[in-house]
């Protein structure tokens, strides 16, 4: 599907880091945007600056995301992209000792719990709801082609490290929901595809300190540095331009296979 002036597009998570530099490569393309977010500031600013149309929702939230795509819909059109970069991280251990006192603890289940509803069942609840608004749409070729949808995982799904229970769990939950929705929606002639970044540079990685990102930066096999979130935006534009690109799951993450810890 080739992406055009007046292309209706949305970004979930799109007001920074690999959201924002997808939201960019759409709107250099003229598609108009709307951005997904919690953060108003940079989500209006940048929708601003791209012509687009901000939309501050929590993908956890049904109500919100109805509202979202009410609003994106209303200043658009139907969306026939969705792009699915929302999602959140933490790491601890599945039971350990304290290391002062050695006191027994475990993962609280609230938090797994969290983590499973943003990055699993907030992705599943945009994707479901962008692709039963594609299926309004007329095709757009003889091949039927109607939207695209891209999400993102991460190598977590495939090498998780120590602490990483939930979020492994819930990016490979992506992973393994993709084909399935891809398989769901093929008669209707819309393409599924995951994106499993390893370590890129956002804004979330740009906090920590100097030596942690070297570190990091030097355990990738080639090129040894950190990815810039505009490669990612490049993956996901040839996802949805490549009408062939369907039902995959794809690492970008410069052959690094992440270590137990």
């Amino acid at each position: 599907m080739e992406v055009s002036a007046n292309t209706p597009a949305v970004v979930t998570g799109g007001a920074s880091g690999l959201g924002a530099a997808t939201a960019q490569a759409l709107a250099a393309k003229g598609a108009k945007v709307a951005i997904f977010d919690m953060n108003e500031e940079k989500g209006e600013a940048l929708a601003a600056e791209l012509g687009g149309t901000f939309c501050k929702v929590n993908v956890t939230s049904e109500e919100e995301v109805d509202a979202g795509f009410a609003k994106a819909r209303e200043a658009h059109g139907q969306e026939r992209i969705l792009v699915n970069c929302a999602g959140i991280g933490n790491a601890m251990k599945t039971a350990s000792r304290d290391k002062t006192d050695g006191s027994i603890k475990h993962f609280p289940l609230s938090a797994f719990d969290f983590v499973i509803q943003v990055n699993l069942v907030g992705t599943f609840r945009c994707i479901a709801k962008s692709a039963a608004g594609m299926l309004t749409l007329e095709p757009l070729s003889d091949e039927g082609d109607r939207g695209a949808i891209v999400n993102t995982a991460s190598v977590a799904a495939e090498d998780g490290q120590m602490g990483q229970a939930a979020y492994s769990a819930s990016k490979g939950g992506v992973v393994g929901m993709t084909l399935p929705i891809a398989r769901d929606l093929m008669r209707e002639g819309i393409r599924v595809n995951t994106i499993l970044p390893g370590i890129f540079n956002t804004p979330l990685m740009n906090a920590a300190p100097p030596q942690v990102k070297e570190a990091l930066a030097a355990s990738v096999p080639f090129p040894k540095r950190l990815g810039y979130p505009e490669e990612y935006a490049r993956l996901a534009m040839t996802m949805i331009e490549t009408g062939y690109f369907n039902g995959e799951d794809v690492r970008l993450d410069g052959a690094i296979r992440m270590a137990p810890r």
